[in-house]
């Protein structure tokens, strides 16, 4: 039997707690009612609810307090926040906080078992990612596996889904984003795990060395070749091959990349004997491969040969949440290295590096906090130890258009609002839309014409 969704209502009027007992229950939650804080908090600790609906107004303990307990008790567990409307300013500060949702007096309950459905989903997301951690542990260690945001959350469920599979990965992402830490996961949560990962970063190649370094060689290949070598791809055979940056790889290479995906052989520089290789591919670009196809400087068949499966990589600013873990991690990660007894960040310095928006993503803060820890002369890094973080660069990254034809500047905004919007909704058409203020099916023609797949 399929035990049900437990539901946590902390509410002190009864008619409203009764009321929203039946319609839960109708609707196949199992529902607890507490009529204090106290008493949601010992009913909390007694038996873990998925979601819990609490009250701002109680006897005893208020919203608020209710709210900060059970967050430290388990930060896990979504709280949505009933209250009245002159209340919402409080709501809103709770939402800061980490409040799910709240919703103001009178609601249509059909609304609110919507937010409740999508709370469940995100409590059933986090357990999954519970089971990932405990499955790599001891397997897999990686100081940029750090994460509490739910949009990383929901990449690393992704990731776990196809690490099973024998499909090749496209991760697209910014620089310094952290996609070969998301490729480290995938090959050790799949069932080659036991087998060698092997990472080429192609932009760090010169063009005439690349196919050398994949293929191998044999003796007297070219100039130089004074012994038989193997590539990358015969190290990684039983195992993962990471080919960072594949945006960068040459026209000529790629229709080779393209033959071995298809036989699963390659054949050294210098010789015509084929080599059955077994690996599974995984690649990742900071590129838009789909402009590139378009500009033929990247072939289409390799491109669908490549992303069977594609994974966007948040950014650090897409994932802020996330930047006092990360933050705190390189922090004692520097600190030990220095031998300085560094406590952690002042309020004011974690306020500013929560206001910049890294364009060079994890890898900077990296840095940041590195060179902190390293000039820091007091037991916490202040915001003077900190560089000038310049505020407003978030959209640094994605200008440089300012030299092309007003239709293809146009174009390539378009291009970037609508990805970043379907990325941000999970690829959900319908919420994408909603978002970009058109219709579904003007979506999916801007799709069509701009080249840009539903992943």
């Amino acid at each position: 039997m399929v035990s049900k969704s437990h539901l946590l209502i902390i509410e002190d009027e009864e008619g409203a707690a009764r009321t929203l007992e039946k319609f839960f229950s109708k609707n196949g939650y199992a529902v607890s009612i507490s009529a204090t804080g106290e008493e949601g908090i010992a009913h909390f600790l007694t038996r873990t609810p998925e979601v819990v609906l609490l009250d701002f107004k109680l006897p005893g303990l208020d919203g608020e307090q209710v709210f900060l307990k059970l967050k430290e008790i388990n930060p896990m567990i979504p709280v949505i926040i009933m209250t009245a409307f002159g209340e919402v300013d409080l709501a809103v500060r709770l939402l800061k906080l980490g409040v799910f949702y709240y919703v103001t007096k009178p609601f249509e309950l059909d609304i609110l078992l919507h937010l409740i459905q999508e709370a469940m989903g995100k409590t059933l997301l986090a357990r999954e990612n519970v089971r990932l951690q405990e499955k790599l542990q001891g397997r897999f260690s990686s100081e940029n596996f750090i994460y509490r945001s739910e949009i990383m959350a929901e990449t690393i469920n992704l990731a776990m889904r196809v690490a099973d599979s024998e499909a090749t990965v496209l991760i697209r992402g910014e620089s310094g984003s952290g996609k070969e830490v998301l490729a480290n996961i995938i090959h050790y949560a799949s069932t080659r795990k036991n087998g060698p990962f092997v990472k080429v970063n192609l932009a760090a190649l010169p063009a005439t060395l690349i196919e050398a370094e994949l293929f191998g060689h044999e003796k007297g290949a070219f100039t130089g070749a004074e012994k038989s070598r193997i590539g990358r791809f015969e190290e990684a055979n039983g195992g993962t091959i990471f080919l960072d940056e594949i945006g960068d790889l040459p026209m000529e290479t790629q229709i080779k990349l393209l033959r071995v995906i298809q036989e699963r052989e390659i054949v050294r520089l210098g010789s015509n004997k084929p080599i059955a290789i077994d690996i599974r591919l995984i690649s990742a670009t900071h590129k838009d491969l789909a402009h590139e196809v378009r500009q033929r400087t990247f072939r289409e068949d390799l491109f669908f040969r490549i992303n069977t499966i594609t994974i966007p990589m948040p950014s650090l600013r897409r994932r802020k949440e996330d930047i006092p873990f990360l933050a705190d991690h390189f922090l004692k990660k520097f600190a030990a290295r220095e031998r300085k007894p560094l406590r952690g960040l002042t309020k004011e310095a974690l306020n500013e590096l929560m206001k910049y928006s890294f364009p060079g993503n994890v890898r900077e803060l990296e840095n940041v906090i590195e060179r902190a820890v390293i000039l820091s002369r007091n037991e916490n890094i202040s915001k003077e130890d900190l560089p000038a973080l310049p505020a407003g660069r978030a959209g640094e990254a994605e200008n440089g258009d300012d030299a092309l034809p007003l239709p293809e500047r146009m174009r390539r905004i378009e291009n970037r609002l609508i990805r970043k919007a379907l990325e941000k909704n999970h690829f959900v058409q319908t919420r994408t839309a909603r978002e970009l203020g058109i219709s579904e099916s003007t979506l999916r023609y801007k799709m069509e014409s701009l080249g840009i797949k539903n992943s």
